[in-house]
Parts: structure tokens; C-alpha cells; sequence
């Protein structure tokens, strides 16, 4: 059964990291990965909820495979900002490679606390 929640969740998640970042790859013609990095900053905002929300009103292990795990794990795309990282650096395009990553790390712990924040004033 724990392996089916994560298996679901992962599914669920990939597909809505897939179609996020699609629409937004069509709108916005640039190199820089903006796709890869709003939805790991969405990633990192809703698994912040997430936490939060466990911490407020305890669940059911389940949903937490389910939710953050497998969600959370299929959603957010640590292996496709390595690569476009690699991609940048192979590039030379040392500028954007700096303001991405900053921007995902920096951002990435911001979104995550402002869900842990969120949860917690409500």
C-alpha cells in the first residue's frame, strides 16, 4: 500500500510539474530555466504547507507518502536543475548559472518557510 501512495502521488505530482512548466516554457522565450524554477519554488511553498499543516493537525501516515513523498518528490526537479546547471556551465553562461542557482536556493528555503509560516498564523 506505501509504495502505491508514493507511486500515485509521485504520478500526480510529475504530471503537474510536466503541464507547469510547459505553459510557461511557451510564454517565455529565454534560456534561463524559468520552468525548473517556479515549480521548485512552488514545490518548496506547498511541501512547507504540507509540513505545517501535519505539524497543526496530525494525519495519517498515508497521506504523508502520498502528499510529500510522492508529490512532492514527483513535483519538484532537483535532477533537472543539476542538469541545466551543467548546461549553463557548458555554455559559459556563467552569470545565469550564479542568478539561477541563487535564485533556487535562496528562494527555494524562503517559499518553504513562508508555508511553514502560513500554516502556523492560521
Amino acid at each position: 500500500m506505501q509504495f502505491l501512495l508514493v507511486f500515485l502521488g509521485g504520478g500526480l505530482g510529475s504530471c503537474c510539474r510536466y503541464l507547469i512548466s510547459k505553459i510557461i516554457n511557451e510564454q517565455i522565450e529565454t534560456i534561463f530555466p524559468w520552468g525548473t524554477l517556479t515549480v521548485n519554488l512552488i514545490g518548496c511553498l506547498i511541501i512547507g504547507i504540507i509540513i505545517g499543516l501535519i505539524e497543526k493537525f496530525p494525519i495519517h501516515p498515508y497521506w504523508i507518502l502520498f502528499l510529500v513523498t510522492g508529490f512532492c518528490g514527483g513535483f519538484t526537479t532537483f535532477s533537472s536543475f543539476s542538469l541545466e546547471n551543467n548546461l549553463l556551465l557548458r555554455d559559459q553562461k556563467h552569470t545565469l548559472l550564479l542568478v539561477y542557482t541563487m535564485f533556487s536556493l535562496l528562494w527555494g528555503f524562503a517559499a518553504t518557510f513562508l508555508g511553514l509560516i502560513l500554516i502556523k498564523r492560521f
